[in-house]
């Protein structure tokens, strides 16, 4: 299929033809018909994208800090590296649209096959002919309502969320600032609640737009003049700010022509340097509009398809839509007069020298158009054939093609000689197809099947979200692949005890588990180091994990599995590695959570059989400039000393011996190991047993942390 891409790195807006998406359980997937083009949103990423890496930097700050702390911490190299690794990740424009459904996951209740739809949401309501998008973003369409007034329906939701803020009455008076798409429609809006409304704009012609409506607007240098006329000295009840300027102009304009205890709503970008006085001495409520409506930017509710109750929240932004769509139907809201130009998909880039001024033109909805196009000849897209090497034994597929994956397992995966890369999947089918091109897999696709079920893969590598690891897992395993899957292996018991039957059911497959930092060379030769040591070890190993916000991903338990399972597990098996025994009990403690954390301020102590206790201290309240990882050793009059994986420090003896390189998590050689164990037959290169214990602790810890004792193992 086609789609319309940003590249952030050099400043390309390209059409490219990449995998048709599959829908996952809550998502449906949409033929699209018409994509509106933001003004605002888009143009602002575009032009960002077309800076050159210094006019970036200085545009984003936060972004700076946050690389000189990475670069402190893990090195120049490798944060070079990082960094452009993001900014060459295409990312796909729009987030309004509107076609037809032609494929349904599972729980899509209330929606089906060929049902008519607008679509919200960035990231899925995207310029492409194809969308897979949350049940909470589809609004279905009345039979009178075409395709191409659809396509306004997320916008119109800005507006309506917008005007919602202001709470107007029946017969008070609003002023819009901004009579851009927004505006036009938050004019409308308003009109149809009832309201006295009066448009100011720069431009006359926008001015004169308004007016073709029968709504009172006038430019920017009547605006003062006007307010006062339209409110009869009183001022306006309400003003809604839909200009798009950094100026500070309509905030002042604004306190200026707003009554005494009015309401100021922002649903524009624009200056915010409220002027105190007047906001002050009116007692002026100020509201800045967050987008379209109650949900938005909850993943709970946009990602999960969690609906609010309506007795306590109204108006989410999924009945803001659904309303939206009502006024389209019922002719309140009009928007054929407000398209100025249409472009065909494969003419997409041209939507973007209009919006950015490149073409000189007048401009204000844009749209962009699809034709029909079967989906069965777009579920793969296969690139040129790489040059094989037909020596190799391990002939990879790879399921996920996140930022993980592209920037730690897939470059070196390029670089080795071990590995054929035959196909790369994920559900949206744009990073596969733009990893595919970039490391040499012979094609992309959005269907996982596709790679486990394909006769040329003999392993498969799954890089995806945690939630999906088991049951991608004993798919492969099932299927006959090799298995490397990126820790945690199981989010829950019932999920790990599958695929321990799976792997005692099988004689010749190998799964491996992402537990990376075992094969660095600091614990490596960290490991040698303790080899002849005979006594119990203490481990205290403290990590520095940085905030992560209760809401994200990794902190759901049926998503990420939280902080523990999804991460500690890392540090427990490096302890199981250096002790060379099972870990039997765990005692776990936290810090309270206080309403911010997210049993991630947690000690653990765990009991091996031979005797050692490691203490694995992990905390999300520290400063994440500083470095991450630090692990001391004390054993039969040794000291040793593992900062970070950069430097190892052993003292014996009254000796000190160090060691230091860049910093090295082991990620290549464990790919090397896996790959070797597969060649020559030997072991997989974690013992199943071990790969099994550390995953059960990571639960036992769990269940100690919340019950206050020690669990058995």
């Amino acid at each position: 299929m086609k789609q319309l891409l940003q590249n952030l790195k050099d400043g390309k807006t390209v059409v490219a033809d990449v995998p048709v998406p599959t829908p996952r359980a809550g998502q449906a997937l949409v033929k699209v018909a018409a994509s509106l083009v933001s003004a605002g949103t888009e143009r602002m990423v575009v032009e960002f994208a077309e800076k050159n890496y210094l006019s970036k930097a200085r545009s984003r700050p936060d972004l700076v800090k946050q690389t000189l702390d990475k670069s402190k911490r893990e090195g120049v190299a490798s944060t070079v590296q990082a960094v452009f690794n993001r900014l060459d990740q295409p990312m796909g424009l729009g987030y309004s649209s509107a076609g037809v459904i032609v494929a349904l996951g599972e729980n899509m209740a209330g929606f089906s096959v060929g049902q008519r739809v607008a679509c919200a949401g960035s990231g899925y309501a995207m310029h492409a002919e194809y969308n897979v998008v949350p049940k909470n973003l589809l609004t279905p369409l009345p039979e009178n309502v075409d395709f191409e007034s659809a396509a306004f329906t997320t916008l119109g939701a800005i507006a309506l969320h917008g005007l919602r803020l202001a709470n107007p009455q029946l017969g008070e008076n609003v002023v819009v600032i901004g009579l851009g798409l927004v505006g036009l429609l938050t004019i409308q809006l308003a009109t149809a609640a009832g309201c006295n409304v009066l448009g100011v704009d720069l431009d006359a012609q926008r001015v004169e737009l308004a007016a073709s409506f029968g709504i009172q607007a006038v430019t920017r240098p009547q605006a003062e003049s006007a307010a006062d006329a339209f409110s009869a000295q009183r001022g306006a009840d309400s003003v809604i700010i839909c200009a798009d300027t950094a100026s500070n102009d309509p905030i002042e304009l604004a306190g200026a022509i707003a009554r005494d205890r009015a309401v100021v709503v922002a649903t524009g970008a624009v200056g915010l340097n409220i002027p105190r006085k007047v906001f002050y001495e009116k007692e002026i409520s100020f509201v800045n509009s967050r987008s379209y409506g109650a949900g938005r930017y909850d993943s709970n509710y946009e990602e999960n398809g969690n609906d609010y109750p309506i007795g306590y929240v109204r108006w989410t932004e999924g009945r803001n839509f659904q309303a939206i769509a009502d006024l389209l139907a019922s002719r309140k809201l009009r928007v054929e007069n407000l398209i100025s130009h249409r472009f065909p998909i494969e003419e997409g880039a041209q939507a973007y020298e209009v919006i950015t001024g490149k073409k000189q033109e007048p401009f204000l909805g844009v749209l962009l158009k699809y034709e029909e196009t079967k989906i069965e000849s777009d579920k793969k897209i296969t690139f040129p054939s790489v040059n094989l090497r037909p020596s190799s034994l391990v002939k990879l597929g790879v399921l996920g093609a996140g930022l993980f994956a592209t920037s730690a397992l897939l470059p070196i995966l390029k670089k080795s000689k071990d590995f054929e890369l035959i196909g790369i999947a994920s559900s949206g089918g744009l990073r596969a197809q733009h990893a595919g091109k970039k490391f040499g897999f012979r094609y992309a696709t959005s269907s996982d099947d596709e790679i486990i079920n394909d006769p040329n893969v003999n392993a498969v590598a799954i890089l995806t979200r945690h939630d999906s690891h088991a049951d991608l897992a004993l798919k492969a395993l099932q299927a006959g692949k090799h298995v490397f899957v990126e820790k945690p292996l199981a989010l829950d018991s019932v999920q790990l005890t599958a695929i321990v039957e799976a792997l005692t059911a099988i004689n010749n497959q190998w799964l491996t588990v992402g537990f990376n930092r075992r094969f660095s060379p600091h614990a490596q030769t960290l490991k040698l180091q303790l080899a002849n040591l005979r006594e119990p070890k203490y481990l205290h190993y403290r990590v520095n994990a940085g905030f992560i916000p209760a809401e994200h991903w990794t902190q759901d338990p049926t998503v990420g599995g939280g902080r523990i399972v999804g991460e500690a597990c890392h540090f427990i098996d490096l302890l199981t590695f250096l002790v060379g025994a099972l870990p039997v009990k765990v005692n776990a403690q936290a810090l309270p959570n206080g309403g911010k954390y997210s049993e991630d301020n947690v000690s653990m102590t765990f009991t091996f059989a031979d005797g050692s206790l490691g203490v694995v201290d992990y905390l999300a309240n520290g400063d994440k400039s500083a470095p991450k990882e630090r692990l001391e050793v004390f054993c039969e009059g040794m000291i040793a000393v593992l900062d970070d994986y950069v430097s190892l420090s052993v003292v014996k003896g009254g000796k000190r011996r160090v060691w230091r390189a860049a910093q090295d998590k082991g990620w290549r050689a464990e790919m090397s190991a896996f790959a070797e164990s597969l060649r020559a037959g030997k072991e997989p290169p974690i013992p199943y047993e071990q790969i099994v214990a550390v995953t059960k602790s990571t639960f036992a810890a769990v269940e100690s942390l919340r019950g206050g004792k020690s669990v058995e193992i």
